[in-house]
């Protein structure tokens, strides 16, 4: 079990995971050896709220397939292991983010002493461009 929040697990299991070679620069190595990592988790099994199923696919974007599964690769480092653990730290990293509801906004009123300030400062500004404006006569 992959730990995601401290009541939220994910079974190891539902994700499919698949190697293939990397792609760019890296000598020898990129071209006998497969170390990118593409990970598969079919969203809908995860037992995801209806709220963070809508967020996660805002975050995930183009990752996410009409099928709901989740498809995130990685290739940054040269070994497999490394790829492989960057692709599960993603997609925890992503199941974390569309837990978390955002926090609802409560509207405010500015207060006198803050309006007062900004009254003050426009009539001040205000001046000033009056000032600008009519030249004193030097007769």
């Amino acid at each position: 079990m992959i730990r995601i929040t401290d009541s939220f697990y994910i079974d190891e299991r539902d994700i499919k995971e698949s190697f293939m070679r990397a792609s760019g620069p890296g000598g020898q190595n990129v071209n006998k050896v497969s170390t990118a990592v593409e990970l598969r988790y079919d969203v809908s099994v995860a037992g995801l709220p209806e709220d963070a199923l809508a967020r996660l696919a805002v975050l995930a974007g183009r990752l996410l397939t009409q099928d709901n599964i989740l498809v995130i690769q990685s290739q940054e480092f040269r070994s497999q292991d490394r790829n492989r653990a960057a692709a599960q730290d993603k997609l925890v990293a992503m199941l974390q983010k569309s837990l978390v509801r955002p926090k609802t906004r409560h509207k405010t009123k500015p207060s006198y002493s803050s309006t007062l300030k900004r009254i003050e400062s426009k009539v001040k500004r205000g001046q000033t461009k009056v000032l600008r404006r009519n030249k004193p006569d030097l007769d």
